[in-house]
């Protein structure tokens, strides 16, 4: 089971694996540039390249996280022409650095009908997707449910990767936090929600899982992640999520608090631990 949390890139790409593999992670997710920007980046291929050989080295798999502004479903063409070249510079980085993918929240929209936006959405991924013939996938991110209902479901991601002319380029990410605040898996349900994803084919593309526990009561639709202990989803809904066998050999990575109190080094081994509870 590969397991890790988020890094910071500041001291550069192979610093941040090195990072990773210092806390006993043998996964990690990392921002491939700024996190608040869609700015292109001039990257360090250098640095990359080896973090790319240290994670090949140690047994370590990586995937990116594109900028907190990346939008799939852009207000405007200008926006829309900046979040492609953005998108296509983060897959770029990502494969220089062997990651599996750059992970990216499913579309929404206030100002458009859904249907509208899945078409602007497909539109969007297939001018991206047509631009690049690297390996690292795009890896589609199921939504909270903040605002909107777009993204809240297995059935989305599935046809939308369908719809699209690059199925083959594309992945899934599932946060568990956001499935939790949306109304999908309430804790106890994940064995109809896995037979569900077998029979829709979900799982086959599944690449990587972000393991957050929720501030908030299920169905709440609020994105506020806790730490595995804190929040209402309960040590024994962990350890049945944990012996799932659509998860296994998937990255499981935490996006949640790391304080002096609590580490991610600890965390890290107590999800190991529960994985080996009964």
């Amino acid at each position: 089971m590969y397991i890790g949390c988020h890094v910071s890139i500041r001291n550069g790409y192979e610093n941040a694996a090195i990072t990773a593999h210092s806390i006993g992670a043998t996964a990690f997710q990392y921002f491939p540039k700024n996190p608040r920007s869609i700015t292109i980046k001039e990257f360090d291929h250098k640095s990359a390249s080896k973090c790319a050989q240290f994670c090949k080295e140690k047994g370590i798999v990586s995937v990116a996280h594109t900028p907190y502004p990346t939008k799939l479903i852009p207000e405007n063409d200008q926006l829309e022409k900046q979040i492609i070249s953005s998108i296509l510079n983060d897959l770029e980085i990502a494969e220089a650095c062997g990651s599996i993918g750059i992970v990216v929240h499913f579309g929404s929209t206030k100002t458009l009908e859904p249907i509208e936006g899945y078409k602007k959405m497909i539109e969007l991924l297939n001018v991206t997707l047509e631009n690049w013939n690297g390996n690292a996938l795009l890896l589609l991110e199921n939504n909270a449910g903040v605002k909107t209902n777009m993204g809240t479901t297995l059935e989305e991601m599935v046809q939308i990767r369908k719809l699209t002319h690059f199925p083959n380029k594309i992945g899934f990410c599932f946060d568990t936090c956001h499935a939790y605040a949306s109304g999908l898996w309430n804790g106890d349900n994940w064995k109809e929600i896995t037979e569900r994803g077998r029979k829709i084919e979900y799982f086959n593309h599944l690449k990587a899982v972000h393991l957050n526990n929720s501030k908030y009561p299920f169905g709440k639709r609020k994105d506020r992640h806790a730490n595995i202990t804190d929040g209402y989803i309960k040590k024994e809904q962990w350890i049945s999520f944990l012996h799932s066998t659509v998860i296994k050999d998937v990255p499981l990575i935490l996006e949640t608090p790391n304080t002096e109190n609590y580490s991610h080094k600890e965390e890290i081994e107590l999800l190991y631990h529960l994985n080996k509870t009964s």
